[in-house]
C-alpha cells in the first residue's frame, strides 16, 4: 500500500503533466485557428480571444502566488486576523484592474498593434529609452518574483513528498518552463483557467479539514483565546511586537502595494489587451472579484484557525504552516488535491512572468530596436517574413533560458516568500504605475515625463527599501509612487514638447 507522501506525489505529478499536455494542445489549436495573425500575436497575446471566464481566471491566477497560499496564511497563523487587513484589500484587484485599464487599454492596443506593455509605452511615448529602461526593470523584477515562486513550489514539494529541495525544484521547474516555452500565451491562459478552478476548490477543502481537525469553531476560538491572545481583527497576534508595526501608516502602505498600485503591474495590465469583447470584460470583473474573495478570505481564515493544530515549539518558518497542516490532518486524496492549489498559484504566476519577460526582450527590444521591424509590418510583407524568420526559435529558447536562470537562483532560498514577492511587486509598481495611468488619462504626458518618473520612482523605492527611515511604518512604495507621480506631472506640464497628434488620436 502506498504511503501518504507517495500518494500525494503521484497526484501532484499527474496534475503537473495534465497542465503540460493541455497547455501545449491549446496553444497548437490556437496557432492553427489564428495563423493569419502571425507568430507574435499568437505566442505573446493569444490572438486576443479570451472570454469572460478565462479572463477572470487568468487575472486571478496571475495575481495570486505562493504568498497567497503559503506565506500569507502562514503569517496569519501567528498574527491572527490582524493579517486579514492586509489580505482583504486584494479582493478588488480584478475589478479595479479591468475597470480602470480594461476597455481603454484594449482599444488602444488594437489601434497601435500592441501585444505587450512595452509595445504600448513605445506607441504612447515614442522613446527607445523608455522602452529599454522599463524593459530592463521588468525583467529584473520578474526574475526576482519568479525566484519567490520557484522557492514556494520547491519548498512545497520538499515538505509534502520528502524529496530533496533541489529535486522538487527540478521537477516543478521543468514542467512550467516547458509548457510556457512551447505553448506561449495561450498555454498560459489555458492552464491559468484550470489553476483558478483548482485554487478555489482547494480553499474550501482547506477550511473544511482545518475546522474539523481543530474540533469545530467553538474549540478553535477557545484555543486561540488561550494560546494566541489578541488574535482577533484588532489584536496583535502571537508576535505582538512585530504585528504592532502594522500601524495605520503600514496598513495604508500595504493597501496601496497590493490594492490600488496593482494597476502598475505589467503581468496583470497586459491581460487587458487580450480579451475578446466588452461583454467578456464585464463578466470577468464579476467572476474575478468573487473568486479572489474566496481565495483571500478563505485561505487567511484557514491560516488563523490552524494555530491550535501547530506543534508546541512552532515550526522553523511560517511558510511551512500550511504544508504541515495538510500532511498531518488531511487524508491523502484531499492533501493531494489541496496541494495542487498552491502549486497552481505558483505555476500561474511563473508562467505569466516568463512569457512577459521573453516578450520584453524579443518583441520590445530585439524586433523593434535591433532588427528595426516597422510597426505597420504585416505577416504577408517580405520585410516582416525576413525579420521574423528566427523569432519563434529565439522566443522558445529565451523563455526557457530565463526560467532556467530563475530556477538556478532559487537553489539557495531566503526565508520568507511573502517579503521577496512584495519587493518585486513594489519595484514593478514604482516603474510602471504612472507611465501606464498617466499615459492613458493625461494627454500632456510625454517621453520626458515618463522617463523622469520611472528613474525617480525606482531610485526612491530602492533607496528607502535599503535605508529604513520612513516614519509610522510607511512602506517605500508610498514614497516611490508620490515622487514618481509628482515628477511625471511636473515634467509633462513644464515641457514644451507637443505630443504627436496621430498618437493622441489613437490613445484618446
Amino acid at each position: 500500500m502506498l504511503s501518504k507522501k507517495a500518494a500525494v506525489l503521484i497526484i501532484l505529478i499527474a496534475y503537473l503533466l495534465i497542465n503540460l499536455l493541455l497547455g501545449i494542445m491549446a496553444s497548437r489549436k490556437s496557432a492553427k485557428e489564428h495563423a493569419s495573425q502571425g507568430f507574435l500575436a499568437n505566442y505573446f497575446a493569444g490572438s486576443r480571444s479570451m472570454g469572460g471566464v478565462v479572463l477572470a481566471m487568468t487575472l486571478v491566477a496571475t495575481y495570486t502566488s505562493a504568498s497567497s497560499f503559503l506565506g500569507g496564511p502562514g503569517l496569519a497563523s501567528s498574527f491572527g486576523m490582524s493579517w486579514s487587513w492586509v489580505a482583504g484589500v486584494q479582493i478588488g484587484a480584478t475589478f479595479l484592474t479591468l475597470g480602470v485599464l480594461g476597455k481603454k487599454f484594449a482599444i488602444i492596443a488594437r489601434r497601435t498593434n500592441s501585444v505587450t506593455i512595452n509595445d504600448y509605452l513605445r506607441a504612447r511615448y515614442d522613446s527607445p529609452a523608455v522602452v529599454i529602461i522599463c524593459g530592463i526593470a521588468m525583467v529584473i523584477f520578474f526574475i526576482t518574483q519568479m525566484i519567490a515562486q520557484f522557492i514556494g513550489g520547491a519548498t512545497l514539494m520538499q515538505t509534502v513528498t520528502g524529496l530533496p529541495y533541489w529535486a522538487g525544484l527540478l521537477l516543478f521547474g521543468v514542467v512550467v518552463i516547458i509548457y510556457t516555452s512551447v505553448g506561449g500565451f495561450k498555454a498560459v491562459v489555458t492552464t491559468d483557467t484550470i489553476q483558478g478552478i483548482v485554487m478555489t476548490c482547494g480553499t474550501f477543502l482547506m477550511l473544511f479539514f482545518v475546522i474539523r481537525a481543530a474540533g469545530g469553531m467553538d474549540s478553535i476560538v477557545g484555543a486561540l483565546d488561550a494560546g494566541n491572545p489578541g488574535w482577533d481583527l484588532m489584536g496583535k497576534g502571537q508576535y505582538g511586537a512585530e504585528i504592532a508595526a502594522l500601524r495605520p501608516g503600514a496598513l495604508i502602505s500595504f493597501w496601496v502595494l497590493v490594492g490600488i498600485a496593482v494597476l502598475g503591474l505589467p503581468q496583470t495590465a497586459v491581460r487587458c489587451m487580450g480579451f475578446k469583447d466588452t461583454e467578456s470584460m464585464h463578466k470577468a470583473m464579476i467572476y474575478g472579484t468573487v473568486v479572489i474573495g474566496i481565495l483571500m478570505i478563505g485561505m487567511h481564515l484557514a491560516g488563523t484557525f490552524a494555530f491550535p493544530l501547530l506543534p508546541e515549539g512552532g515550526l522553523e518558518s511560517t511558510d511551512q504552516v500550511i504544508p504541515y497542516v495538510v500532511m498531518k490532518y488531511m487524508p491523502a486524496w484531499a492533501a493531494g488535491l489541496f496541494l495542487a492549489a498552491p502549486l497552481a498559484a505558483v505555476m500561474s504566476t511563473i508562467d505569466s512572468l516568463l512569457i512577459l519577460a521573453s516578450a520584453t526582450i524579443i518583441k520590445d527590444i530585439y524586433v523593434h530596436y535591433i532588427k528595426k521591424v516597422p510597426v505597420d509590418a504585416k505577416p504577408e510583407d517580405t520585410r516582416y517574413e525576413e525579420s521574423y524568420a528566427k523569432v519563434p526559435r529565439y522566443s522558445f529558447a529565451l523563455t526557457a533560458g530565463i526560467g532556467i536562470v530563475a530556477c538556478l537562483l532559487s537553489l539557495n532560498p531566503p526565508d520568507i516568500i511573502v517579503w521577496i514577492n512584495l519587493f518585486a511587486f513594489g519595484g514593478l509598481e514604482a516603474t510602471f504605475f504612472w507611465p501606464i495611468i498617466g499615459g492613458l488619462y493625461w494627454k500632456k504626458g510625454n517621453s520626458k515625463a515618463c522617463l523622469a518618473s520611472v528613474i525617480c520612482g525606482l531610485a526612491v523605492f530602492i533607496f528607502f527599501n535599503r535605508v529604513k527611515i520612513l516614519p509610522f511604518g510607511i512602506h517605500e512604495i508610498i514614497a516611490g509612487l508620490i515622487v514618481s507621480g509628482i515628477v511625471h506631472f511636473a515634467v509633462g506640464a513644464l515641457s514644451k514638447d507637443e505630443p504627436d497628434a496621430e498618437m493622441i488620436k489613437k490613445c484618446f
